[in-house]
């Protein structure tokens, strides 16, 4: 597994202290994003939180899984929180360091009083005196928020910083960008009021996964458990990753849950469809989470966004739709394609390739995507896939030979694979699509066979307007 270490500085620790009466929370803010560039530590908010302990509770969760690994958890991870400013909420995000489980809390207008929020996104530091004050906040407790430095120390950059060094797997970077893409195809499937969701969670199990997946699908206004993948069930794979969720259960007032329409004995084709979002309804926020389709593997292998990586088109219209983005809360597809002069489907394919680098979110609760900049070399997520670099070495050494709607592949030990098309659909001879059936994106082979379709296409459109077909 590809790893960096990325250094993350602050001016200082973060902070809970009481002044004037109030707890005043200080967020220190690294090297971030912003719309007049990058900046070493930009401010996003200062102003206070309408719930404070609902809010509190929900940070800590977000750093749960920041420092969790829920699948062989020998090792503690220490990944900082990211957050972003989106003009009218503040988003806290993270990703557990088995790469399994994406975390966000969305603090919304509503939970947002006494000042603007700005536009950017940052790592913030979330260190363990910070938690454990957090824990002790009450319910009566006026709290003062503010995610940036102190004004005095926003014109006083220079000095001593406080440094982190944490490891940076190229597969977290990777779980993203799919988390985002796996998560667009998720619809509302369940909502649950309060006192329900508190005895759900409270009775899922507390250990490992253990045999097959888990299903839950709604009956009244409760979830029943199934082991079967009938319609309108959404599969609960390793259950007790939700565990994060338990500490938000007291100000909960809903429990919603959202996962893709599921088709009765699919198979393996719907390993994808095996994954879901939770998200806590709280006063003027959400906490989500979204779990990847198996508790033994992260979101980073699920290939649901090589289709976009492997297009010149769309690295073309992504450059185009990113001048466009201005850290909207709600990215439109139809006001972009407007805007960009492109069709919905190709703006929706420049936001996968977008959300490769970590500049789009998708938020399941809005149905919409978000912008954000990750604060991290996320280049590295289409140099290191390792599926796009052999599609590509294929197509270079021309061993792609097309055959109406599919090809035949030549590998390097000179056994051929069939790729074949159905509905728009590659299938492959290969060993890893007989494992997969495409639950996992595409193989290398059918990547290969859709470059060189698609360059093929380019050349006869080429043709075309230079003076005809010849």
């Amino acid at each position: 597994m590809t790893r960096s270490l990325q250094a993350v500085a602050y001016r200082r620790p973060s902070v809970l202290e009481s002044a004037a009466g109030a707890q005043r929370l200080g967020l220190e803010t690294s090297r971030g994003a912003t719309p007049a560039g990058a900046e070493d530590h930009p401010r996003f908010f200062a102003g206070f939180l309408t719930s404070p302990q609902a809010a509190s509770a929900g940070l800590l969760a977000v750093a749960d899984v920041a420092a969790a690994r829920y699948f062989q958890p020998q090792s503690r991870a220490s990944l900082d929180p990211v957050v972003t400013g989106n003009g009218d909420r503040l988003r806290f995000e993270s990703f557990s360091g088995c790469g399994g489980v994406y975390a966000r809390l969305d603090v919304l207008a509503p939970g947002l009083d006494g000042g603007e929020v700005g536009h950017g996104t940052t790592n913030v530091d979330v260190n363990n005196p910070l938690r454990e004050a957090l824990s002790r906040i009450g319910a009566d407790d006026p709290l003062h928020l503010r995610v940036g430095p102190e004004e005095l120390a926003v014109t006083t950059l220079d000095g001593p910083v406080v440094e982190k060094k944490v490891p940076l797997p190229d597969r977290w970077l990777r779980g993203f960008a799919e988390a985002q893409v796996i998560a667009a195809g998720f619809d509302l499937r369940a909502e649950l009021p309060a006192a329900e969701a508190v005895r759900f969670l409270r009775a899922l199990p507390r250990g490992g996964a253990r045999g097959g997946p888990r299903w839950v699908v709604p009956a009244g206004g409760t979830l029943r458990p199934t082991t079967r993948a009938v319609p309108g069930a959404v599969c609960l794979p390793g259950p007790e990753r939700l565990v994060a969720l338990q500490r938000v259960l007291r100000h909960a007032t809903a429990l919603r849950v959202y996962g893709p329409a599921v088709t009765p004995g699919a198979g393996p084709a719907a390993t994808a469809a095996m994954a879901g979002a939770w998200e806590a309804v709280l006063p003027g926020m959400r906490l989500t989470l979204t779990l990847s389709p198996d508790a033994s593997r992260g979101f980073s292998g699920e290939g649901g966004v090589l289709d976009a990586l492997a297009t010149d088109e769309a690295a073309q219209d992504a450059e185009l739709i990113s001048v466009l983005l201005a850290w909207e809360p709600r990215v439109d597809v139809a006001d972009l394609a407007a805007a960009a002069g492109l069709t919905a489907d190709r703006v929706r394919a420049a936001l996968v390739r977008l959300g490769t680098s970590g500049r789009v979110g998708y938020d399941t609760a809005e149905a919409a995507y978000f912008h954000r900049e990750l604060p991290y070399d996320a280049g590295r997520v289409e140099r290191h896939n390792p599926r796009l670099r052999s599609a590509r070495a294929l197509v270079a050494a021309g061993a792609v030979a097309l055959d109406g709607a599919g090809g035949t592949v030549t590998a390097e030990d000179g056994h051929a694979h069939r790729v074949r098309d159905a509905a728009g659909v590659l299938s492959c001879s290969c060993l890893w699509w007989a494992r997969y059936r495409g639950g996992r994106g595409p193989c290398k082979h059918a990547l290969a066979v859709r470059m060189v379709r698609r360059g093929a296409a380019v050349e006869q459109e080429s043709v075309r307007v230079d003076g005809g077909v010849r």
